[in-house]
C-alpha cells in the first residue's frame, strides 16, 4: 500500500491492527504506527483481502524439503505484546524469502512451531524420522529451520540418528524478519546452496562475519553458538568450519574433510535414552548435586581443565557407577582433551569407572549418550562406543560413521 504520513507519501505493507493504529512496515524493513487521522490511503488493501503469494516452481530444478521447528527464522513480531514469537510455517518461509524458488522446489512441512528452548529429545526423534522419510522419497537435500539457542543440540542428535547420503542443513536467524537487520534472507539462501552442494552429512549453515558475504558451513556435531546476538554468532570449535557458502553467488567450497554426498545409505536409529542429565561442576559443588541423578541412566560431567571434579565428589560418582549410571567426563574448556592420567583427582576417577569423554563439547556428549544408552546398555559397549568418534564429534579425529 501507498499512503500518506505527516505529507509525506510512504510505500509499505499493512501488517495488523493494533490498538486503533494500522502498523506498516516501509520499504526500508522498519515497522511504524499509523493513527487513522495521520494516514489517508492512496492505495491501501485490507488485511483480509491480502491472499498469500503463490509460489511457482521450476520444474526441472531439484527438489528439496524443508523442515520447520520455528525459532526466530520463523518469527515474527507479536503485536500483542511487543516480543518476537515463532509464527510462521514451512510456506510462509519460502513466501518471506522468493529467491529459494530459483534454486529448487522445495516439500515444505511443519514439525513444530516453537522457540528452540522448547525442544525435547523426543522431537530430535521424530525430527531425524521426518529427514529419513523425505530422504527415502528423493529429496536431494533437507533443510530444518531451528531455533539458535538449541540448535547445536538438535544438530548433533540428529547427526547419530541419521546416516544420510544427501546434505540435512540446519539454518536459523538471530534476528526475527521484521528487522531490516535480519539475517534470515542470506542464511536461508546459503543453506540451499549447501543443500545443493556435494556436501554428505548433517551441518549448520549461519553468517560467519558481521557482513553479507558468507556464510560457513559447521559439522553438525563440532558447532556451538558462541554469542547471544550477534550474526556470526555460530563457530566450529576444535576445527575449521567443512566449507562455505559465498553470498550472493551461492558458490560452495567445501574442505577435504567434509562428508561427501552418497558416501553411505540412508539409515535411521533413533532411539534415546532420556533419562541422561548433563551437570557442570563448581567449585564448592555439594555432592548432593552428584546424588540427585541417582536413577538415571547416565551422566555427563562437564569438569574443570583436564576433566575435574573436587575429591568430595568421588564418592557420590562412585555410588551412581555402581547402580549402573554410565558417566562422561567432558571439559568446560572449548579446545584440547580430557585425559584424567594427570593427577591424582583424575586416577580417582578413572579408577572407579569414568568414561573420558575425549574432546567432545559436553552438549554433543550428553546427546551421544543418548543415543549410545538407546542402543543397548552394556557397559563394555557404551564406553567403547563414547570414545570412538563416529560422526566427527572429536575434533583430533577425521574418521567418520560406524
Amino acid at each position: 500500500m501507498s499512503f500518506f504520513y505527516a505529507g509525506t507519501e510512504l510505500v509499505g505493507t499493512y501488517i495488523t491492527e493494533r490498538n486503533g493504529s494500522a502498523v506498516v512496515k516501509l520499504d526500508n524493513g522498519y515497522n511504524i504506527g499509523v493513527g487513522e487521522t495521520a494516514l489517508t490511503s492512496v492505495e491501501a488493501v485490507s488485511a483480509a483481502a491480502v491472499s498469500p503469494v503463490s509460489i511457482e516452481e521450476d520444474p526441472d530444478l531439484p527438489e528439496f524439503s524443508i523442515i520447520s521447528t520455528g525459532g526466530t527464522i520463523a518469527s515474527r513480531i507479536d503485536y500483542r505484546t511487543g516480543a518476537v514469537t515463532s509464527q510462521f510455517n514451512a510456506d510462509d518461509i519460502l513466501r518471506a524469502i522468493p529467491g529459494l524458488s530459483d534454486i529448487g522446489r522445495f516439500r515444505s512441512d511443519v514439525l513444530a512451531n516453537i522457540l528452540s528452548e522448547n525442544m525435547t529429545p523426543a522431537m530430535w526423534s521424530e525430527l531425524a524420522g521426518k529427514i529419513y522419510e523425505e530422504i527415502k522419497n528423493g529429496v536431494s537435500g533437507v533443510i530444518v529451520t531451528h531455533g539458535t539457542d538449541t540448535m547445536s543440540y538438535s544438530s548433533a542428535a540428529v547427526s547419530f540418528m541419521l546416516k544420510t547420503p544427501v546434505p540435512v542443513v540446519f539454518v536459523g536467524s538471530q534476528r526475527s524478519a521484521d528487522r531490516p537487520s535480519s539475517d534470515n534472507v542470506m542464511n536461508g539462501l546459503c543453506s540451499a546452496g549447501a543443500a545443493g552442494s556435494d556436501l554428505g552429512e548433517v551441518a549448520v549453515v549461519m553468517h560467519a562475519t558481521t557482513n553479507d558475504d558468507y556464510c560457513a558451513i559447521h559439522r553438525g556435531t563440532r558447532v556451538r553458538k558462541m554469542h547471544t546476538s550477534r550474526r556470526d554468532a555460530f563457530m566450529s570449535v576444535g576445527v575449521p568450519p567443512i566449507g562455505r557458502v559465498d553470498y550472493p553467488s551461492l558458490k560452495v567450497t567445501l574442505t577435504p574433510d567434509a562428508v561427501k554426498r552418497g558416501s553411505c545409505e540412508a539409515e535411521l536409529n533413533n532411539t534415546l535414552e532420556e533419562r541422561v542429565g548433563l551437570l557442570t561442576f563448581y567449585p564448592g559443588m555439594s555432592p548432593d548435586m552428584i546424588s540427585a541423578y541417582s536413577g538415571y541412566a547416565g551422566l555427563v560431567l562437564s569438569g574443570t581443565g583436564l576433566g575435574h571434579v573436587s575429591g568430595s565428589c568421588v564418592g557420590e560418582l562412585k555410588s551412581l557407577i555402581d547402580d549402573g549410571t554410565e558417566i562422561v567426563m567432558t571439559s568446560q574448556c572449548l579446545n584440547g582433551r580430557v585425559c584424567d592420567r594427570v593427577y591424582d583427582t583424575g586416577r580417582d576417577l578413572l579408577h572407579i569407572g569414568v568414561i573420558e569423554g575425549e574432546d567432545m563439547l559436553p552438549e554433543v556428549a550428553l546427546v551421544k549418550l543418548m543415543w549410545v544408552l538407546g542402543q543397548g546398555k552394556d557397559p563394555e559397549i557404551v564406553k567403547s562406543l563414547m570414545q570412538t568418534d563416529l560422526f566427527g564429534e572429536m575434533g583430533r579425529c577425521t574418521k567418520h560413521g560406524l
